[in-house]
């Protein structure tokens, strides 16, 4: 989904800006300029108590009504009267002149919305819903606030005093970020935190003038991320993904998961679809290598859990061997994830006694599984990867004693906005496919407790 808005922070330090409107709309509006130090112009016939009382001799009151004419050489205007017709009259002005406007309440003659912020100055955190939600945009503030101390602000001042030198002393521009990060998630950040500023700044000095101190050796994190649903990520993957120099992701990896990966790091598809490798899988695992040895901090992104058909067993095994130092952060396997979203109970007591996982991939045109087990009654069969052998699978599971009329469900992109569940038997499974045109990747759950779903899903 594209950007409603393109975020930007604009200099108001002694720029002219004007706000028409003297209410208590107004006065919300002059405050946040005001901190950000620009000179304030105020046209309305009369202002509130609480302008005259924080602002009086600051601002510069025109006590008038609003006319065209009054809008001149402006940095940025605020139209926040109660006349709607006064503010519609502002913003075309506004714009006509191509000054940045914003219109109270009114987003459909903004030319640029003011977020809700969270002030640690010089670091600002601003949150917007385009003004669609301003109510869910404050509730989010509120839970970020309990979580940024005050004192990032201290850090950030004291990361400011030293950014020139840092940048004359350490050239390389990767060596400048890992200083960077070392200095943000280590124990000199703490003392900021606590208030010990000249500690703090003398421990700083040490590590500039410690050649390489904070070059760290590569390594390489596998981790699992979930079936689709960006909500799904553990907190450690989440964390890991945000200091990866070098991202390796596969096609079950979806976009708004691959964008929560830090924005300036190198991303390198390694995705595999039937009959369509982009990269073979003991090239993918020499790559994690050479890559390491580089000294990278390599993201091995994986469609739902490394260790649950990904193959992440043979990546490690090379990691090992070559002296890599890796870590596997685990994730939702698909059959969870997306049992879970179409409301279906893997392993419910009335229905299934056990839960078999399965991969259903075509080799050689055929699939080779034991029948036998997956007709166990009592039991639910997971199959990964099983779409396009799944005429194969139903004739092989009725042929060893399965009804055809056993219950079936078919998750396309579980977990994701575009998710859609098909259920059937065996018997006609392969007639639904063809009519809904369902396409990889798919889930398939075969067994009773398929029959839940329509008393568990509203």
């Amino acid at each position: 989904m594209r950007m409603e808005n393109y975020p930007i922070f604009v200099k108001l330090q002694d720029q002219p800006c004007l706000v028409v409107g003297g209410g208590e709309v107004a006065l919300r509006k002059i405050r946040l300029l005001q901190s950000a130090g620009a000179k304030i112009t105020v046209i309305a016939p009369d202002i509130c108590k609480g302008i005259t009382q924080e602002f009086g001799p600051n601002i510069q009151h025109n006590r008038k009504k609003y006319e065209d004419s009054d809008i001149g050489n402006y940095r940025l205007i605020t139209a926040a009267t109660n006349d709607v017709n006064i503010n519609a009259q502002v913003s075309a002005r506004a714009q006509a002149l191509n000054i940045p406007v914003n219109v109270v309440d009114q987003p459909e003659l903004c030319s640029f919305i003011t977020p809700s912020i969270i002030d640690r100055s010089p670091v600002i955190l601003a949150i917007s819903t385009g003004g669609s939600a301003p109510v869910l945009a404050r509730q989010l503030r509120s839970k970020l606030e309990s979580l940024i101390p005050a004192g990032y602000g201290r850090l950030a001042l004291t990361m400011r005093k030293i950014r020139d030198e840092v940048k004359t002393r350490i050239v390389d521009e990767k060596s400048r970020r890992l200083f960077w990060e070392k200095i943000v998630h280590g124990p000199i950040a703490e003392k900021i935190f606590l208030g010990q500023i000249t500690s703090a700044e003398t421990e700083l000095q040490a590590l500039i003038d410690t050649p390489n101190a904070y070059i760290e050796t590569g390594a390489v994190w596998l981790i699992g991320a979930g079936p689709g649903d960006p909500d799904l990520l553990t907190f450690r993957a989440l964390r890991l993904m945000q200091q990866a120099d070098i991202v390796l992701y596969d096609r079950l990896v979806s976009d708004d998961v691959l964008n929560l990966c830090r924005r300036d790091a190198e991303r390198i598809y390694v995705g595999k679809k039937r009959s369509d490798h982009s990269l073979e899988q003991t090239k993918i695992n020499q790559l994690l290598v050479d890559l390491a040895k580089q000294g990278n901090r390599v993201v091995r992104l994986k469609g739902g859990d490394p260790f649950i058909f990904g193959r992440g067993g043979e990546e490690i095994d090379l990691l090992s061997k070559s002296n890599i130092p890796f870590q596997v952060v685990p994730g939702i396997t698909a059959a969870s994830g997306c049992a879970t979203y179409a409301g279906i109970p893997l392993t419910h007591r009335d229905h299934a006694q056990s839960c078999l996982f399965v991969t259903g991939h075509l080799k050689d045109g055929t699939v080779d599984l034991d029948w036998y087990q997956l007709a166990t009654p009592n039991q639910t069969v997971v199959i990964y990867m099983g779409l396009i052998g799944l005429p194969i699978i139903a004739k092989e599971l009725i042929k060893h004693g399965v009804d055809k009329n056993m219950d079936i469900a078919l998750i396309e992109q579980g977990t994701t906005p575009q998710q859609r569940v098909f259920t059937g038997t065996l018997n006609n499974i392969v007639e639904t496919i063809e009519r809904a045109a369902v396409r990889a990747p798919t889930l398939i759950i075969i067994g009773t407790v398929v029959q839940l779903r329509k008393d568990l899903v509203s």
